[in-house]
Order: C-alpha cells, then sequence, then structure tokens
C-alpha cells in the first residue's frame, strides 16, 4: 500500500522518468531520528531512486520520491529487513498513523500519544498494508488540546488528550507573572515593546467562555465551563497546569477535500482513559470500521458517511449514548431523535392523561 505509481505518458519522449513512483515510509512515531538512520536512508535512496526526498509529507511520512518499477521491490526489502523500517500507507487503506512529541517533550501532553500510535500502527498492520475500505481513513494523535499534528481538522479519528478535573494554580507564579518577574508566554514575546504584561486584557478577556477572573489578587477559574482551549496554559506556563485526571477525547469524520469542502470532526466520545491493552479505543475503531465498510459509498469518507446517514447513526454502530456534548450548536440543529420503543409509553399519548400532569 505504500507505492503510489506514477508513469509518464510519452515514455519515448522523456525516458528518464518514464517511471518516476513515490515511496511512502512510515516515519517513527514523534519524528524522532538517529543521523545513522538518516544517512542509510539517503543512502539507500541515491542507490535505487532519484535522490529527491520530501521529509515529511503533509500526513507525515516519509515521501521517496522517484524510482522505477524494477527497483521496488529492492527497496522494500532494505526498509523492511536492513533497516527495520515499514513502508506508509496509500489508497483506500489506514493511512500511516500520526503523532505529536507526545510526553517525550511536551509538559501537557495527556497520554502516551507515541505509545498509542505505535501500538494501534502494529494492531492494524492489515488494514495499512491491504486497501479494502470505501476510501482512505487517517488516525492522528495530539497530547494535548493544542493540536501539533492539527488532528481535529486532517484525520478521520482524532485522539486529543484531555483532563477531567481542575486546572492546577501557582498563585505565587500568577502573583510573578502580574508583577513582571516571569515573562508571558515562555518568554517568546521578549524584545517586543508591548509594555508590562496584563493579565486582564491577555488573558482572561480572551478566555472564550469567561471562565477566569481575579479576586482578592488571586486567579479564580470555573472548571466547569472550561473548553480546554489552551490559551491561559499557553501565556502563563509556570501558573498553569493542566489536570491530573488524564485521559482523551476521540472525534470522526474530518477531512480537507477539494469537492465538498473541510469539515472539522465532531466529538464522539467525550473522555476515555488511554491504558493498555486500548481496548475501549479498539472497539470504537473497530465498530466504526464495520458500519462504514458496510454503508460508505466508493471514495466517500467517514465523515461524508456521516453526514449522509446522521450523527445519530454513528452513535447507534458505536454504542455510545448520547450526551449533551455532541450537540454541535446547542439550540439550533438538534440531531438526537428518539425511537418509539426507547419512550416510556410510546408515543400516543392520551392528553387528558398529560394534562393531569402537567396543567398549565
Amino acid at each position: 500500500g505504500g507505492v503510489i505509481g506514477r508513469y509518464c505518458d510519452q515514455p519515448q519522449k522523456f525516458p528518464g522518468v518514464a517511471h518516476f513512483h513515490t515511496v511512502r515510509v512510515n516515519q517513527p512515531a514523534g519524528k524522532f531520528y538517529k543521523t545513522d538512520f538518516l544517512r542509510q536512508l539517503a543512502d539507500l535512496w541515491d542507490f535505487r531512486g532519484s535522490g529527491v526526498t520530501n521529509m515529511h509529507g503533509s500526513t507525515g511520512d516519509i515521501i521517496l520520491l522517484g524510482t522505477t518499477t524494477p527497483q521496488l521491490e529492492e527497496i522494500f526489502f532494505e526498509l523492511t529487513h536492513n533497516m527495520n523500517q515499514d513502508l506508509g500507507g496509500s489508497g483506500s487503506n489506514l493511512r500511516t498513523p500520526e503523532s505529536c512529541l507526545g510526553e517525550s517533550r511536551c509538559e501537557w501532553s495527556c497520554y502516551d500519544a507515541q505509545e498509542l500510535c505505535y501500538q494501534l500502527t502494529m494492531e492494524y498492520q492489515d488494514e495499512l498494508h491491504r486497501p479494502a475500505f470505501p476510501y482512505k481513513f487517517k488516525f492522528k494523535f495530539d497530547g494535548c488540546p493544542n493540536g501539533c499534528v492539527a488532528s481535529i481538522a486532517r484525520s478521520d479519528l482524532s485522539f486529543i488528550g484531555t483532563w477531567r478535573d481542575d486546572i492546577r494554580i501557582d498563585q505565587e507564579a500568577v502573583a510573578a507573572y502580574v508583577g513582571g518577574e516571569i515573562q508571558p508566554n515562555g518568554g517568546a514575546h521578549a524584545g517586543k515593546d508591548w509594555g508590562p504584561f496584563d493579565i486582564q486584557k491577555e488573558v482572561i478577556d480572551l478566555c472564550p467562555t469567561k471562565c477566569m477572573w481575579m479576586e482578592g489578587g488571586k486567579l479564580k477559574i470555573n472548571d466547569r465551563e472550561c473548553t480546554r482551549c489552551m490559551h491561559c496554559l499557553n501565556v502563563m506556563p509556570r501558573a498553569l497546569r493542566i489536570g491530573n485526571d488524564r485521559g482523551l477525547s476521540i472525534l470522526a469524520g474530518a477531512k480537507a477535500p477539494i469537492l465538498d469542502g473541510a469539515q472539522m470532526g465532531s466529538l464522539l466520545l467525550p473522555f476515555v482513559k488511554v491504558e493498555e491493552p486500548y481496548d475501549a479505543i479498539k472497539e470504537v475503531i473497530e465498530n466504526i470500521w464495520d458500519w462504514w465498510m458496510e454503508e460508505g459509498k466508493n471514495r466517500e469518507r467517514l465523515g461524508e458517511t456521516m453526514k449522509r446517514q446522521g450523527f445519530q447513526k454513528l452513535l447507534e454502530v458505536t454504542g455510545i449514548p448520547a450526551d449533551p456534548r455532541h450537540v454541535e450548536h446547542p439550540r439550533f440543529t438538534p440531531y438526537i431523535f428518539w425511537k418509539e420503543e426507547e419512550v416510556p409509553g410510546g408515543f400516543e399519548r392520551d392528553i387528558a392523561d398529560y394534562r393531569s400532569r402537567h396543567p398549565k
């Protein structure tokens, strides 16, 4: 599944590019490399291909541009047997999963994104290598809501780290930010003549849900209203910390196609703990695949199947109960409908009985 055939339609005229196949190679989680691996890769491509690489493709893979058909098996053997590296995904299959740096480098990571990416890559090898889906399917793993691999916009299933408890506040550090002793944004704007840090203007007024305020010289947060936008944590990283009850949210249906237009992921599972062997996560994935492979049209992404059959259908096939957090636009377009067997007494009601219980 990792080779994209490229052929020139005038090979006699341009024999040098009669074949110019692209090879996708599965990148290491978080894109960590040793220099000897990069040297091996460059030497392999100089010998077997054009020498032109793309580090990295827009969805993560190492892209090796330009080789001929006789070289493909040689390249595959060298990558898998001598470099311990697999091909990536292309075609109507599971595409190469991608993760951010996760807990290896990031203080905000709510789960081990690299480990989950690796484990699901190994679990679903068959789906990666043998195209059997209606169209492409992408996993992406963001360790926190900052979304460094933009999973919410680019993946059919998006795994975004989050927490369920309160943001931890160091009031002494808050006072140090306000007093100018600690630079905001980790010092990223040092040298700019923007005047002293103004917590009201730069943090509190920019909170999308207005859940923060200063009281008696201390920062207060109504965590029930917090949507994890990460703005306050990014501005004051030494004063604010993510909660300790950590896990991830799963969003479904993002895509960026040319014809139908871009679509962000819709929240499917608000919170799940990330614990080996990840059975709760795998169950969601496999239930979606069973439905989408049966109902999806040719070249139809998961998001388009969801739009065609309705979000409620997705909840039914995954067994996830409807939740107020599923509603994208409250009081505007509700799409959770009750079936008659789910309503006590069914849909047939006696108006006199109703009035007796609900007097005007």
